[in-house]
């Protein structure tokens, strides 16, 4: 059923008021620091297509074990996480940290652990540096020039922790950065560069201090304006208001005539409780069509297009938020003939959505655009075996921008879940150009840290301490990564489903040419909305554990232990228990009988002495799993016992520990051993 959505149009002819000067610059080759610092708050320069020579990459403290060998085609080490004292070389007691060819531009500094140890910055082969201070200070909002603290901003003040600094730092012809012992551990350093012939100034702090009203413009829009379009009225911008209520089933639409753009979308879905408003933000979807085009290049669920999930989690970035009186989303999409937007309510319940859309006339021809994509996915892509364990939120082809992602993490058995780095493989490279330091940092933060904050172009807008619901952001603004050929986005994912429970679901935005390949489906209402409610048990290492069991149960591969051979080169592993703590597993015997039972399991120094019970009768003597390294046991006798078809219960109680073991009580079963006894 198709219902047109009505409103009334609201003509806004009003003089701009220049928030963002939309300069020339994007179509010259000639870029002042006032353009760049611009470029902070200018959405609509997404939309550009990428001139060839155009990049954006990464230099950061990634473990430099992680290898492409060319030779064999394989990446060796691929999930390599020693991250935080990495460099690229030593000259004397220095380290280089990053070095790159101009004409380019500094966007994003970032680290986990900022001290007191010096940070120089070398620009256009000057012998003196043209910024030279603790690398604690790039990131306190109080030194010159960073003093902005909505562009230089410790995390920890927030209650979180990660050091951030968005700030322009151009160079003409070559950039290195180097650093003394002392300045800490994890690094990221985002640059673009630009296309050859561009000229840009070289950053110095006077050129800074020129500046100054043009950076305090943009760190108040941060700190006040967040939600509000950054270009400031359009000329000819028309909005449209309405109010529509869909039944189940039902499909809303609006049809709009280009050359236009759509500069905002607001809205809001009435529910009525929370449950309820996770149900509906999930079951209906978003769909907008371009100029004809065969698929809708926006499909996603309405709350994930909001930038968070599940449910209504209050925000404020950039380009998307949700406050108590409206949601918004303020990607600049542009068209040239028309834009179909519809919603589509494949919930069970009528729904009620009041609305806002506001669109304006371009302010150059279409061509040279691209169409505004944004696709909802739970993954995964298939990827080689070596490729373990990357995991795609954004496979593309053609000519486009990557603009960045919300990633809603299910984690029901909780501990750190996201030791996984980002990488980004641009236009076919086989090593990525931008290869990170672990989820977190991607998102902004550190450590793991189970906090809210939000700033203008990252957040973690819901969390229940990293068990259950997390949602984290990251947009890419002015460091959008462009492509002339294709893109790859990965995220390392550590703990698979079948381990831990845990699910990824990927929010995925970016700008793409007419022609260009997406691949992304509508994803079935069954598989995108209360997934996680129908996970009542999880399997790790073969096992189905039972209940909710204290401390932190997953698999664990084995592949770095040279102490042993485990059956499918991991084992169940149970941490974070204590004496008298209890793990029950569920076990499948396929045929009646009785069996003489043995048991595989792992000992190492900190693990614990353990007594098993099957089917709550006592199987053996207590076991010490303590050892001076980690290996794996040859099968211990358990006893024989009389079983039928069909699942039995293995009881794991702690019992205490060896007085030379580290007391952390581990515990870890590689498979267990049924022998037939005639």
């Amino acid at each position: 059923m198709k219902k047109v959505m009505t409103a009334s149009h609201v003509s806004l002819m009003a003089t701009i008021v220049v928030l963002v000067t939309i300069t020339a610059a994007h179509a010259q080759q000639t870029l002042t620091y006032e353009d760049l610092i611009n470029r902070m708050l200018d959405l609509e320069r997404l939309a550009e297509l990428p001139a060839v020579g155009e990049r954006c990459a990464q230099w950061s403290s990634y473990d430099r074990s992680s290898q492409y060998d060319p030779i064999t085609g394989r990446y060796v080490h691929w999930d390599a996480n020693d991250d935080g004292p990495q460099f690229i070389r030593r000259e004397g007691d220095w380290m280089v940290l990053a070095e790159m060819k101009g004409p380019g531009c500094i966007w994003r500094i970032w680290s986990a652990l900022a001290e007191k140890g010096r940070v120089k910055i070398y620009l256009d082969d000057q012998e003196q540096p043209a910024i030279d201070m603790p690398f604690e200070n790039y990131f306190n909002g109080k030194n010159p020039p960073f003093d902005f603290p909505y562009l230089s901003y410790n995390l920890g003040e927030l209650g979180c922790q990660g050091q951030n600094l968005y700030y322009p730092i151009p160079y003409q012809r070559s950039c290195k950065i180097v650093a003394e012992p002392g300045w800490g551990r994890y690094y990221h350093f985002v640059y673009t560069t630009f296309a050859p012939g561009t000229k840009v100034p070289t950053f110095s702090i006077s050129l800074a201090e020129q500046h100054r009203a043009a950076l305090q413009r943009v760190n108040d829009f941060f700190a006040e304006k967040l939600g509000e379009d950054p270009a400031g009225p359009r000329p000819g911008r028309l909005v449209e208001v309405g109010d529509v209520w869909l039944a189940p089933g039902e499909v809303a639409s609006m049809e709009l005539e280009g050359p236009r753009a759509i500069t905002a979308i607001r809205g809001k879905v009435r529910t009525k409780d929370r449950q309820d408003q996770m149900q509906a933000l999930r079951k209906l979807i978003l769909r907008i069509t371009w100029d004809d085009q065969p698929e809708p290049a926006v499909w996603c669920p309405v709350g994930d297009f909001f930038g968070t999930a599940p449910g209504e989690n209050h925000y404020r970035t950039l380009v998307t938020g949700m406050t108590q009186d409206e949601w918004y989303a303020l990607w600049y999409m542009p068209f040239a003939k028309r834009a179909v937007i519809e919603l589509v309510n494949e919930d069970t319940a009528e729904r009620q959505v009041p609305y806002q859309v506001e669109h304006a006339p371009l302010n150059r021809p279409f061509e040279g655009l691209g169409y505004f994509h944004c696709k909802w996915h739970r993954g995964p892509h298939p990827l080689s075996e070596d490729r373990w364990p990357d995991w795609v939120m954004l496979r593309t082809e053609g000519r486009g921008r990557f603009c960045g992602v919300m990633l809603h993490v299910w984690n029901p058995l909780g501990g750190w879940w996201g030791e996984g780095d980002e990488k980004f493989f641009v236009d076919g490279e086989r090593f990525p150009s931008t290869f990170g330091t672990g989820s977190e940092d991607y998102f902004g933060y550190a450590w793991c840290h189970p906090g809210l904050f939000q700033r203008a172009y990252h957040a973690q807008t819901m969390t229940e301490d990293n068990k259950g619901h997390q949602s984290v952001l990251r947009w890419h603004i002015v460091d959008s990564v462009p492509f002339q050929t294709s893109f790859e986005a990965c995220i390392e994912k550590y703990f698979r489903t079948e381990e831990m429970g845990t699910e990824y679901a990927c929010t995925a935005c970016w700008y793409l040419a007419p022609g260009g390949v997406d691949p992304y489906k509508p994803v079935p209402v069954e598989d995108r909305a209360a997934y996680w409610l129908k996970l009542h048990f999880w399997k790790a290492g073969g096992f189905e554990i039972l209940g909710e069991p204290p401390g932190l149960v997953r698999t664990q591969h084995m592949g770095g232990f040279r102490g042993g051979r485990w059956k499918n080169n991991d084992q169940l592993w149970w941490t974070d228990a204590k004496p008298k703590d209890q793990l029950e597993l569920s076990i499948p015997v396929n045929e009646k009988g009785k069996f003489r039972v043995s048991a595989v399991l792992t000992k190492a120094r900190d693990y614990g002495i353990v007594q098993l019970y099957l089917d709550g009768q006592k199987a053996g003597e207590p076991i010490d799993l303590y050892n001076p390294e980690v290996i794996n046991t040859e099968p211990i006798p358990l006893g024989v016992f009389e079983l039928g078809a069909g699942n039995h219960v293995l009881k794991v109680e702690i019992v205490g520990a060896n007085p030379k073991a580290i007391p952390a009580y581990m515990f870890g079963i590689d498979y267990l051993v049924f022998e037939k006894v005639e």
